[in-house]
């Protein structure tokens, strides 16, 4: 069934199975209504499509609850060894505990029974010693693969109307095979008498290649080759999925002499919604875009980056460890820990910022197209980084949303506190990245450099232009405002050059000195048609980016909050144009990062010449540029809900949906994951106030974000604008209210003109002698 227990075995002898004689045959199975819709109905419906591969119309996906009550002991610590021992290691131990916890309800007694069994597996040959790894991989994602796999199940006897005599659940087969002359055994999950059609129902979009030997073993045995194979897949089915069952469907095909489908998919797409057990002292709270420095916050996405590995080894060791434990379905898309990219993944939606209540909030990310060969990992530091991020933008009064590179400014490249930030880091570093595609994108042996250096001035036969400076700010993003909540739909980011001077020296002579003041003109226009778009669209889609992009996306939902607070008050409001950013420091790997260091490799790259071209005539380009990254501005337009629902289909219905569980937007490789501030996820219960029993250790989690916020005093050369104060009425177009300051980074006092101006790019040339051998 959709739960993976193991379901295709090869057998010498098959001791124990009601068999009176050696041929082939089906064995046992329930009526599918009976079992799982418990009562006899008349009716023999079918499974949808004929084809060798059908799926559910777009937007007709259905949700189905199932109960994950060990996820409340996420946090559960490592036994000592007095709790080891106290636990036992037997059957008869775990009964013992389990028994203790439905009479008393005590979580610390059902830690007991958890321990018990942590114990008893030891006795077999492949132990799990790595505790998180045997309580996160094995306890849990048991629980959830045959708690999910069995409610995915009877949704499809349900839904396809797989009742009557005909349809029955739960049979086994067993075949000899020819080729070895083994017993081969077969769960299917159900049999159709009168259509001799078997069915697979898998809850995930994933096939075993174990089960595809023994399926092709049967389907070939002389017994069963009128019979065929369906498999209902609950998640976009993998393509190794679909090549397995066509490959097996074409081999019956030509085998048979038939054109009629033998082996078929039907994808019916239905989200599993996990009924979390009643939290207690061992369930995890995150410090995940939770205000309250002691409290924090959970959901699918807060699991799913925690369990993803912070290296690339550790997520390989974890992804082999589901894969073996057949509990790769219980994570995000049935593709084991590892199965989402969170280098792409980014804050796609923010609910109503309700005092006391907490947010709701969900991110997006890619699928990993193959994470058994390659896991997806770090899923906890980019979601750190997206928290820590909207708290920084919040906290950040918007004149200090900015970076700068400039060789003529080594004192204003970044507000102090803002340099001691993933944020700001992110910023400078981007900058610094952008400068260096902006030359690469001057090469004059490739588009669109060499375009630009053919229309470029000339002088003395080289290429040369005039002194700019480049610089990255927002565009305008889309949002949908619905039912108290932002979705982001669209966060562009723009870059921008315009001529600037600087004094810095600079290898060779400047030839722009030889320019007139129509050439370097003609030379700015030429570099934004040219050069421009295509660093623009590298900052916009270019993975090296995508720390940015998200930071941004976080910024455009610290903008939104800044909007409600001023509107009546958030749990948000203390942090709001507080300037206090020791909560949200620079984190590991990347604790002694120093701004100095990047803009000191700017000055090298700057007056060495990191980037040349050799010219035909015999000159020698030499390129770099200086700017900045501006966030003191964040424009946003909102859609109306005629676009959204066209452009965006069934969006808020997949976000209200990734709150509790991940999910995947329709038919696309993206990964819905969410949660909530506070820990509030609907349907759960309380925090339950039960303790352990008296001479039980106190080693029990206490749901508070690791680190105390400090309270230094205010900056004294800073002020601090009462929250709220940037707020602005809805424009009455249907724009959100444009964000920050109008007042460009530049002309703000300390720094004056010089920061709105802070960049430039600049080319020169050294004329080098040609010799007589030249």
């Amino acid at each position: 069934m959709a739960a993976t227990a193991a379901c295709a075995v090869t057998l010498a002898g098959l001791p124990g199975l009601p068999v009176t004689d050696a041929s082939a045959e089906i064995i046992g199975g329930t009526r599918c209504d009976k079992k799982w819709l418990g009562k006899e109905i008349n009716g023999n419906g079918q499974i949808p499509g004929s084809s060798q591969f059908s799926e559910i119309a777009a937007g007709a996906e259905t949700a189905y609850d199932y109960a994950n009550p060990n996820a409340a002991y996420d946090d559960l610590k490592a036994p000592t060894d007095a709790q080891r021992q106290k636990a036992g290691d037997t059957d008869a131990d775990v009964k013992k505990w389990d028994a203790a916890f439905k009479k008393s309800g005590n979580p610390a007694d059902k830690a007991m029974a958890i321990y018990a069994r942590y114990n008893r597996q030891f006795s077999g040959s492949r132990p799990t010693t790595d505790w998180k790894t045997w309580r996160d991989v094995k306890y849990i994602g048991n629980q959830v693969v045959n708690a999910r796999g069995n409610r995915f199940e009877a949704k499809v006897v349900k839904d396809f109307n797989l009742v009557g005599p005909d349809w029955l659940c739960q049979v086994k087969v067993r075949v000899k095979d020819p080729a070895t002359g083994k017993w081969v055994v077969r769960d299917f999950d159900a049999y159709n008498k009168a259509n001799k059609e078997f069915a697979e129902f898998k809850s995930t979009g994933e096939h075993r290649p174990d089960q595809y030997k023994a399926e092709r073993t049967i389907l070939r045995d002389p017994k069963y080759r009128n019979h065929r194979l369906t498999y209902v897949t609950g998640m976009k089915t993998e393509d190794g999925t679909k090549d397995a069952t066509k490959a097996l469907d074409d081999e019956l095909k030509k085998e048979r002499g038939t054109n009629r489908t033998q082996v078929r998919v039907r994808e019916h797409r239905s989200t599993g919604r996990a009924q979390i057990g009643k939290p207690n002292v061992y369930t995890k709270y995150d410090p995940i875009l939770n205000p309250d420095p002691d409290k924090g916050g959970r959901g699918p996405i807060n699991s799913a980056a925690r369990n993803s590995g912070p290296t690339p080894n550790d997520a390989r060791r974890l992804q082999e460890a589901a894969k073996g434990a057949g509990t790769r379905g219980a994570f995000p898309g049935g593709r084991g820990p590892g199965g989402v990219d969170f280098s792409t993944l980014e804050l796609q939606y923010v609910g109503n910022p309700a005092k006391g209540k907490g947010i709701d909030y969900s991110f997006k990310a890619d699928y990993m197209p193959n994470p058994d060969v390659k896991p997806g990992y770090g899923g906890q530091a980019k979601l750190q980084m997206s928290s820590d991020a909207v708290f920084t933008w919040l906290a950040l009064s918007p004149d200090r949303m900015w970076v700068n590179l400039n060789p003529d400014q080594p004192d204003k490249i970044m507000d102090k506190a803002f340099g001691e930030t993933d944020a700001g880091r992110v910023l400078l570093e981007a900058d610094m990245e952008m400068k260096r595609d902006w030359s690469r994108a001057l090469n004059p042996k490739k588009s669109p450099g060499r375009e630009f250096m053919a229309a470029a001035p000339k002088v003395d036969g080289v290429p040369c232009w005039g002194p700019g400076r480049n610089w990255i700010v927002p565009d305008r993003a889309q949002v949908r405002e619905q039912n108290g909540g932002i979705y982001i739909l669209d966060a562009p980011l723009k870059v921008n050059h315009a001529p600037m001077d600087f004094t810095t020296p600079v290898p060779g002579e400047r030839c722009d000195k030889k320019l007139t003041k129509a050439e370097k003109e003609y030379s700015v226009r030429l570099m934004k048609r040219w050069i421009m778009p295509a660093v623009q669209k590298k900052v916009n889609n270019d993975p090296k980016y995508a720390d940015l992009r998200r930071v941004y996306k976080a910024r455009v939902a610290a903008e939104w909050i800044r909007q409600q607070d001023a509107e009546r008050p958030t749990d948000f409001r203390k942090i709001i144009n507080s300037n206090n950013l020791d909560r949200w420091p620079l984190r590991a790997p990347h604790k002694d990062w120093d701004k100095r260091t990047v803009w000191e490799e700017m000055r090298k790259s700057f007056t060495e010449g990191e980037f040349k071209y050799e010219w035909p005539s015999g000159g020698t380009v030499y390129t770099f540029t200086v700017g900045g990254v501006d966030f003191s501005k964040a424009e946003k337009r909102n859609i109306t809900q005629a676009r959204f629902n066209l452009q965006h289909p069934q969006r808020d219905k997949t976000t209200q949906t990734s709150v509790r569980d991940e999910t995947a937007y329709r038919d696309t490789a993206t990964s819905f994951m969410g949660g909530n501030g506070a820990g509030n996820l609907g349907s759960d219960p309380g925090p339950d106030p039960t303790g352990p029993p008296t001479g039980e250790p106190t080693d029990k989690p206490t749901p508070t974000p690791t680190g105390q916020p400090s309270t230094p005093a205010p900056d004294p050369t800073t002020s601090t604008p009462a929250p709220g104060n940037t707020h602005k009425p809805q424009d009455p177009d249907g724009d959100l209210a444009d964000t920050g300051s109008d007042t460009p980074v530049g002309l703000i006092s300390a720094i004056a003109a010089a920061l709105v101006a802070a960049g430039g790019a600049l080319a020169w040339r050294m004329r080098r002698r040609r010799t007589a051998a030249g």
